[in-house]
């Protein structure tokens, strides 16, 4: 029991306090909500967030990447392209403009900070492609997920294209320069080294105190709200999530075998190619001043579900992955069981 917790601590308490902030924030009244959750600012919570894992991702191991960019470009195209644009397609099944809004803004963030790189160094692939992935796509994605945004939410919800701009610039781009800037100091990139564990677990348990909050708030939304979560809308959104990571990662795993790819290279895209970060999926969902002050209330749901099963899919996988050896022109697959 102790090293399970230890191991799917954050996976657990995703599964706690998103049904308990729901249920909270349904009971708490206005003014104590205000006065509670309403001083916690998602902005600042996501620039710590970033700051923190951004400080800890050693940008030396970039150079190898470069060399041969190919699975790089090919990651990317996958996790701000693919995704976003099959996610285009299946929004219109959704049962609620909310969970059209929220899909589209699962799919169009970035790649995650740290779990990439570490889900593809469990499974034996090449870390330094995961670590270029994520910089390129959170730096791109100040400019990627507002087009993906505009263009597939302007009939369901007005969006403030500018505002959406400036506002990861300085919460996403600014804070992961930030950190990486922090780290061409020899004595800070060393203690970022040394401690990228307890940095890792901090930056992951406000991201749990970001999702709280936002569940809390989400739970107010449904006690006052007139629009009710429709349960078999939830089922389907849900599915379109673990559809849109799987028909990434299996895409990412038959491209990178058709393109040549190494075996190292290919198990990185998989995990650069398919995941999905939280805190600036969150950040979005839950800022209303982005979609023409009324928001989307119930957008975050999709990202939290997109997160969530992506966690439980990639344990499996990157187990199954690591079975994988590579041999001078044989590849031995991995047993059944």
């Amino acid at each position: 029991m102790i090293f399970t917790i230890q191991k799917y601590w954050f996976l657990l308490g995703l599964l706690v306090l998103i049904p308990s902030g729901l249920l909270t924030g349904y009971r708490l009244s206005p003014e104590t909500l205000e006065a509670s959750v309403g001083r916690i600012n998602s902005s600042y919570l996501t620039a710590t967030v970033l700051f923190l894992m951004a400080f800890t991702l050693d940008s030396r191991q970039f150079m190898k990447s470069l060399r041969t960019p190919g699975p790089v470009i090919f990651a990317g195209l996958l996790n701000l392209g693919m995704i976003p644009l099959l996610a285009m397609a299946i929004a219109p099944w959704q049962s609620t403009p909310d969970f059209q809004v929220g899909l589209m803004i699962a799919a169009s963030v970035p790649c995650t900070l740290a779990a990439a790189s570490v889900w593809t160094r469990k499974a034996g692939g090449n870390d330094a492609v995961s670590l270029l992935v994520t910089l390129a796509t959170n730096t791109l994605c100040v400019f990627v997920t507002p087009f993906w945004l505009k263009l597939s939410t302007s009939q369901t919800v007005s969006l403030d294209l500018t505002s959406m701009t400036l506002k990861l610039m300085l919460v996403v781009l600014l804070p992961t320069l930030i950190g990486q800037l922090l780290r061409l100091n020899a004595r800070l990139g060393d203690f970022a080294t040394r401690r990228k564990i307890p940095i890792g677990v901090l930056a992951q348990g406000l991201i749990l105190l970001l999702v709280c909050a936002a569940a809390i708030k989400a739970g107010a939304q449904l006690g006052t709200s007139s629009q009710a979560i429709d349960g078999w809308g939830l089922i389907l959104v849900g599915l379109c999530c673990v559809g849109l990571h799987l028909t990434a990662a299996g895409t990412a795993w038959i491209g990178g075998g058709w393109l040549g790819f190494e075996l190292p290279d290919r198990k990185a895209i998989v995990f650069a190619g398919s995941q999905k970060t939280l805190p600036i999926g969150v950040l979005l969902a839950t800022d209303a001043a982005m979609f023409g002050n009324a928001g989307v209330p119930f957008a975050i749901f999709p990202m939290l579900i997109y997160h969530a099963s992506q966690l439980l899919i990639d344990t499996n996988l990157a187990q199954r992955l690591a079975a994988l050896k590579e041999e001078p022109g044989v590849v031995v697959q991995a047993p059944v069981e």
